[in-house]
């Protein structure tokens, strides 16, 4: 068994990022049954490195090998450098140290994060870099972004809605990318998806994908989803629970 285990709504909160409770424990029950996890963050807002260490400021046992963030394998999607960002001032600053050239003049790529102040002014210039021929990115797939107790569209209905206006196919960076999943596994020495649960707030964003891949899901209230009846899909979560804390006590085979 291995564990996938989102952040942002199922360890740390959409309020103030402070651990949610149980979830330190739960960790801690992993790391003393000697069960693999690796936490897949959509952490865009900062560079790695600093997300992680304040994870580990805040009681999380994580380290280097059990973290992953689409930042990590951005250079894989996308080895492209001349592009048109969007996101927060900290994602575009964390592009520029990574090598991306930002320019809003005949890019090669639309690369989008979350922000909650998008305009339809920046709508239109996307879709004519993308009819000019710009390639599509989306950092990750999320369905709703969750800040302030506020739910806004997700990147990744972002992107379905850019694909709809200009027939051009985004490509996602972290989840629910099977390329983001793989890489997460490879890291925490996995073989097969099918040894994988993962846990998280956002089950068109993040479990869909996962399901697909044949991973057991796990749905936490405590974040993007607040009750079961909110879910409209064609699907359910192998389970829900209220909070990671409810896993602590198992199953364990």
């Amino acid at each position: 068994m291995i564990y996938f285990i989102d952040v942002q709504g199922t360890l740390i909160d959409d309020y103030k990022r402070r651990p949610i409770p149980g979830a330190i424990d739960f960790l801690q029950e992993l790391q003393a049954r000697d069960i693999p996890y690796i936490l897949i963050t959509n952490n865009t807002k900062e560079p790695s490195q600093r997300f992680l260490t304040y994870l580990q400021e805040l009681g999380f046992p994580v380290d280097e090998k059990r973290y992953i963030d689409p930042l990590m394998v951005l250079n894989q999607v996308l080895p492209t450098r001349r592009i048109a960002a969007y996101g927060v001032p900290g994602f575009l600053q964390t592009l520029t140290q990574l090598g991306y050239q930002l320019t809003w003049s005949h890019p090669e790529a639309v690369v989008l994060s979350v922000k909650e102040d998008y305009s339809f002014q920046e709508f239109a210039a996307i879709n004519e870099y993308l009819l000019q021929g710009a390639k599509l990115v989306g950092m990750h797939g999320t369905s709703l972004y969750a800040k302030g107790g506020r739910r806004y569209p997700g990147v990744g209905a972002l992107l379905a809605m850019l694909e709809f206006a200009t027939g051009v196919k985004g490509e996602v960076v972290g989840k629910p990318s099977p390329l983001f999943y793989t890489k997460a596994l490879e890291r925490v020495g996995g073989e097969r998806f099918d040894q994988v649960v993962i846990v998280s707030d956002d089950a068109r964003g993040d479990l869909a994908g996962a399901k697909a891949l044949g991973m057991e899901t796990v749905l936490v209230l405590t974040g993007k989803v607040k009750s079961s009846d909110e879910l409209h899909l064609d699907w359910r979560p192998d389970r829900i629970v209220p909070s990671i804390a409810q896993l602590k006590e198992g199953p364990w085979d």
